[in-house]
């Protein structure tokens, strides 16, 4: 079991998998590595971010590209598989003292997991 991911009672290598992809996704290491990014990110990915704006993958790697580099906390990550090729992740966001809850879908493909849809709502 992986520390401080909440909601999980047994292992389950995918969803193990899936939830560290979540955390390396908010590091800023990842999200300043572009080839990293596009092979995260599914090709069809869309985002609702806690501002309201709706991205493509096309204009979130463009974002990042410009994004300061700040520490995302990552809180109460949890996660469930909702089919053998799905896994949907629910977690809370704090970043500069503002906090969103966020769910990510993740699909398997042949090369790994996905992101295909991210959604943030702020909490304050």
């Amino acid at each position: 079991m992986l520390p401080n991911d909440a909601g999980r009672t047994e292992f389950d290598p995918d969803l193990a998998t899936v939830l560290a992809l979540e955390r390396e996704l908010q590091t800023p290491e990842c999200r300043r590595n572009p080839g990293r990014l596009v092979s995260l990110l599914a090709d069809d990915f869309t985002e609702v971010g806690a501002s309201g704006a709706v991205w493509d993958k096309t204009s979130i790697l463009d974002l990042l590209s410009r994004e300061d580099s700040v520490e995302i906390e990552v809180l109460e990550l949890s996660g469930r598989a909702i089919s053998a090729d799905f896994v949907l992740v629910q977690w809370i966001s704090q970043t500069l003292g503002k906090r969103a809850r966020r769910t990510s879908l993740w699909r398997r493909t042949a090369s790994g997991w996905e992101l295909i849809h991210h959604q943030g709502t702020p909490l304050n």
